[in-house]
């Protein structure tokens, strides 16, 4: 059923190929590098952290991250990727059939752990209006939870409806201007899927 968005083939939506790119290799110093920038990236913004505290953060320096990520803007690149596979990998251990509504149980669960909101969302608040490499990650991000709901309802109208509905509840969420954001998203999907069948 969701053949094309759990791995790269010749059905993967092209919109969606750049978030399912395989995690480069790295090195133990590589490895503590990008989990520092992480923590960092979504805690405090991508302009808003520089390499000196991410080296200093994980215990290497500079010339290491540039010699394993060539640039702050490859990091905060993978930075996207990695959280982009760390997403997926959640979300389609929950998905035991094709329900949207068990996409929204899933971002709840996964929003309750993420202080600062969805990291797309912050990261293109940032980056958005540039050329930055990692806007096509956060394009890719969104494209493939497009063509999940497509397949999970199988229809591309009702798909595009629920996306929004999901879309609009990450950017409520992560705004934290409404504590009912999940509870009414769940309603206009019930509505929406009502409506259809």
């Amino acid at each position: 059923m969701l053949t094309g968005l759990t791995a790269l083939d010749e059905t993967t939506p092209p919109a969606a190929r750049a978030v399912l790119a395989p995690l480069p290799p790295t090195t133990e110093a590589g490895t503590r590098l990008l989990e520092a920038a992480s923590d960092l990236f979504y805690a405090h913004g991508v302009r808003a952290v520089g390499v000196d505290l991410i080296a200093e953060t994980a215990g290497t320096t500079k010339k290491t991250l540039y010699d394993r990520f060539g640039s702050k803007d490859a990091l905060v690149t993978l930075y996207l990727l990695r959280r982009a596979h760390r997403w997926r990998e959640h979300l389609l251990a929950r998905l035991a059939e094709p329900d949207p509504l068990l996409v929204l149980d899933a971002l709840q669960e996964w929003m309750g752990e993420q202080s600062r909101g969805c990291a797309f969302v912050n990261a293109h608040a940032e980056l958005g209006g540039t050329d930055h490499p990692a806007l096509p990650v956060i394009r890719a991000e969104k494209a493939w939870m497009r063509a999940l709901f497509d397949v999970l309802t199988g229809d591309r109208d009702l798909g595009a409806h629920v996306h929004l509905v999901y879309e609009g509840t990450l950017v409520v969420v992560t705004a934290g201007a409404d504590a009912s954001a999940f509870d009414d998203a769940r309603r206009a999907v019930a509505v929406a899927l009502g409506r259809h069948r």
